[in-house]
């Protein structure tokens, strides 16, 4: 709906409007000559509105009304009113019922910077450290530890590798350095795996054997990985259905027997198959895969194994190489 003219003023009329309205203002604002009633005694002018009369910080907009008008009102500047608006002398239509700013607005609060997060207590793991051993020394839980680090029971740990503290648990105060022996030599490298006397000498069976036949590293890694998934490189008499042994193979569809399938060497020997395979081509092992150099670490592993899982293989593959490298 189109509104009274003054509703909507050019950058000339505001001008005008500002300077009838000051002129209309000081025509109010001069005082009146005293006049006398009818009885002849001179009338007394209106007492001035208090001073502690708040100002008011906004203004409805009423018909007719333009923006110098209201300036003038309050004893505003014109450009100050526009600009706490955001309108411009180009720009400033208003309308009956706007809600204009009439007093400078209160400046914002600064935003404070926010506080960067204490970092996270953690602890490097050396040689021999177990999860369980570090959780116990530093005031948790196995399972917070394993959970704090994306790890499972099955996780192995490395020396080197930092593990997060969970819960604020104390972070271990780094061990001072030892004095340097006089004339002891030096102690020989600890392993950089945590695997145990059965676990390594497992692996060591499958590491000579793979050596025997002429395996390649990568087919040897295969086979650790391969191990460690099926029975954690350990001797098992026990697993899925009729399973047995390092690799969990099965007497009942070739593999062997139960003696022969929990026989560390005569099983790893089936696992590589080729022309040394103690089942001759009943089964078929790792070196009857046509192509298995160009497949994945897992791919590899699951064309002998058949697994209900064949994604959990991959993650044995940079252990498996450091266990070749340590136990080799």
């Amino acid at each position: 709906m189109t509104t009274h003219a003054f509703a909507r003023p050019h950058a000339a009329a505001l001008g005008f409007s500002a300077l009838a309205g000051s002129v209309a203002l000081s025509l109010v604002s001069a005082p009146a000559p005293a006049h006398a009633d009818a009885g002849g005694a001179p009338r007394t002018q209106a007492a001035p509105r208090p001073a502690t009369t708040p100002v008011p910080t906004t203004h409805v907009v009423a018909a007719g009304e333009s923006v110098s008008a209201i300036a003038d009102r309050y004893g505003l500047a014109t450009a100050d009113v526009l600009a706490w608006n955001g309108l411009s002398w180009a720009s400033s239509t208003i309308h009956p019922g706007d809600v204009l700013q009439v007093a400078a607005p209160a400046a914002a609060e600064p935003t404070p910077a926010p506080t960067a997060p204490a970092p996270a207590a953690s602890v490097v793991v050396v040689a021999g450290d177990t999860v369980s051993a570090l959780a116990a020394r530093h005031g948790t839980t196995t399972p917070a530890l394993l959970a704090a680090n994306g790890l499972t029971w099955d996780s192995i740990i490395y020396p080197g590798q930092t593990l997060v503290l969970p819960g604020g648990a104390p972070a271990s105060a780094p061990a001072p350095a030892p004095a340097p022996a006089a004339v002891a030599p030096a102690p020989p490298a600890a392993p950089a795996i945590e695997l145990d006397a059965e676990q390594q000498a497992n692996a060591r069976v499958i590491i000579a054997v793979g050596r025997q036949l002429g395996v390649s590293d990568r087919g040897i890694a295969i086979a650790l990985g391969t191990a460690m998934q099926e029975s954690w490189l350990r001797n098992l008499d026990w697993g899925d259905r009729d399973s047995q042994g390092l690799f969990q193979q099965r007497p009942s569809t070739g593999w062997g027997s139960i003696e022969q399938v929990r026989d560390p060497d005569r099983s790893t020997r089936a696992f590589f198959g080729g022309p040394g395979d103690p089942n001759g081509t009943a089964t078929r092992g790792l070196l009857d895969i046509a192509g298995w150099e160009g497949m994945s670490f897992a791919d590899a592993a699951q064309a002998v194994q058949i697994s209900a899982y064949p994604d959990r293989y991959a993650r044995w593959e940079q252990p498996a190489t450091t266990w070749l490298a340590v136990l080799g």
